[in-house]
This record gives structure tokens, sequence and C-alpha cells, in this order.
């Protein structure tokens, strides 16, 4: 940052705004960014919404994430969620919440991220309004909406006795780039430091694919979509952690998730207790031909929600806001 550059502190919302709106492609929707509300144009007639917030220091540090990342992070997670109830995502809603001294680019850099989630991961979903606020804590909050495209919405409560337990995509690999954040790139007494090209270097091949599926999340949309298509009986965005969002499917469908370890890769406990990969654990009737591996079987509800190799799970289960904040910012 130069001395010549405009904080958003100094300059009016509606110049902040036109940063922003500079860097993202032009709106398709029949009234997009503008107005004090947008208009979709959604021919299933219904709409899937989901909202999730990043704050700086639960969420993510500035000292590890730059700008695009974060909104490419933000874009992704609201992603992956509607995905999970096997809609496509058309539209987000993106509201900024920043401290006086943010620099201009910084916000132009969010807006990069947003746009380039949106290409990679859900082509013909843009960024259609917002809001702009100041904050001391950084802030980014993102709405999220779907169109079901005349399929029925898959829910966590689906699941029966019989079915086929598939996970799409990585299992552990973010859990493993937050292991890496916390080891390499702190100080002697714990805060964070920044990521330099040099310790980025000094990693080895899984440890750096690892850090950057944390900073920037790749949930894999399409193959949700094509899990809805193939008859899907239920599904969920693994953004916490595979044992405990599984715990969570399975209370909702009133049944038991039975994993077979052997089927979680090298690492079985990072893959069941490591977080924010989002990827997507499904639930396919038995003999349906389903995208993602199979990794366990749906079984009638017993006195545990969630076994592995046939025995309940003691190691950890994933991210729990309320019992694993650490109040480091960084």
């Amino acid at each position: 940052m130069t001395d010549a550059e405009p904080t958003v502190g100094e300059l009016s919302e509606g110049q902040v705004l036109r940063g922003i709106l500079d860097r993202l492609p032009a709106s398709t929707a029949p009234v997009g960014p503008g107005d004090d509300a947008a208009v979709l144009a959604i021919p299933d007639g219904r709409v899937v919404a989901t909202t999730d917030t990043l704050v700086h220091g639960p969420d993510f540090r500035l000292a590890w994430s730059s700008a695009v990342d974060l909104g490419y992070k933000a874009a992704a997670v609201n992603l992956a969620d509607v995905a999970a109830m096997g809609a496509r995502p058309v539209a987000l809603l993106v509201a900024l919440a920043m401290p006086d001294a943010t620099p201009l680019s910084f916000v132009r850099g969010l807006a990069d991220g947003l746009a380039e989630a949106c290409a990679d991961l859900a082509p013909g979903c843009a960024v259609e309004g917002g809001d702009l606020t100041v904050s001391d804590t950084l802030t980014i909050a993102v709405t999220a909406l779907g169109s079901l495209d005349g399929r029925d919405p898959v829910r966590r409560s689906g699941a029966r006795p019989g079915d086929a337990v598939h996970v799409i995509g990585d299992l552990g690999v973010a859990g493993r780039g937050l292991d890496v954040l916390f080891t390499r790139f702190v100080d002697a007494g714990g805060t964070p430091v920044a990521i330099t090209a040099e310790g980025r270097l000094a990693l080895d091949a899984a440890d750096a694919h690892g850090l950057d599926r944390q900073l920037r999340p790749h949930p894999p949309i399409a193959d949700a979509l094509r899990a809805a298509e193939a008859g899907a009986t239920a599904m969920m965005d693994v953004s916490d952690g595979l044992a405990l969002d599984a715990e969570r499917l399975a209370d909702a469908s009133g049944v038991t998730i039975a994993f077979d370890s052997a089927a979680l890769g090298e690492d079985p406990a990072r893959a069941l207790g490591g977080g924010e990969d989002h990827g997507f654990l499904v639930t396919f009737p038995a003999g349906t031909v389903g995208p993602g591996r199979r990794v366990g079987t749906v079984e009638r509800r017993g006195e545990i929600a969630v076994t592995v190799d046939g025995r309940p799970w003691t190691g950890r289960t994933g991210w729990d806001p309320y019992r694993d904040w650490d109040a480091g910012r960084g």
C-alpha cells in the first residue's frame, strides 16, 4: 500500500461500490446491481437460498489470506451449500463490513476473487447485489441463490437403510492445510505471520496442496448436480468435518452412517476430522452409479449415529466454532 492509495474511509459508498462493480462481469439478470434490489429470472419458480459469514479471527487471518483468496472462499462455501441441495447456483448477494483503513485495492481484490470463484465453480452465477458498511472487524457475508431446474431438493433427511454412502471431492486436504498454517506460519507466540514465497517453497507437495485448498476451497459443484440427477437420496456439504457432518445427516434421516476406514484414504483420522474441504457427502440407492467414491453404507439406526469399521468413532469429529474458536486474529 502506498501513501497515495485511497482507503474506504476516505471514499464515499458510491466510490467503493464502483470499485467493486468495475471488477465484476456485467450482470445478465433482468435487473442487476444498482437498484434497491435485483430481479432474477428463475424459470423453475423455486429458489434455494443460503448464507454464510466469514469474520476476521475465527474464519480467516489477513496474515494468511489475500483479498482474492477471501473473495474466492466466501463465494465457494456458499456455492457448495446451494449445490448440496441439488440446485444450480445463479446469484450471490455480498455484504461487506470493513474498517476505515481498508485499502480500495483490497476491496477490488475481494471482487476479483468472487468473480473467479463463480467462473471456476459455477459458470453463469454472478454477484447481483449486496451492501457496504463500516466495522472494526472485517466481515464478509454472502447469500447464495440457486435454481432446482425442475428437480426436487436433495435434503439431509432422505437417507435410507441399504443406501450406499459416497463422498465427492477431497477429504482432509484443507485440514492438512490448516495444520500447515498453525505450525509453519506462526511466530513463537502463536501469532500468524505472512506466507512468504520462501515458506511455500519449503513445503512438500501434499502440504502445499493442502494450503492452497484451505485458502481457496474448490467444491465440485458440477458433480453435486450430477449426483442429484442420478437419484441421490440425501446430500450435504462437508464443511465442518466428515464425522460431524455425517452425524448431522444420520440424525436428520434417522439412520446410522457406517464408514469403512479402508475407503477413507491413507489417513482416516484426518479424513474424518478435517474440515473445510467443501466436498459432498451423498447417499444413493443400492446399485446406483453416481459420482464420487463409496466410503460406507447406511444402516438402520442404532445407538450410535456414525460408526467406523463397526465401532463408534472416538477421534476428532470436525470444527465447531463454539468449541474451537481461537480469538487470535493476525
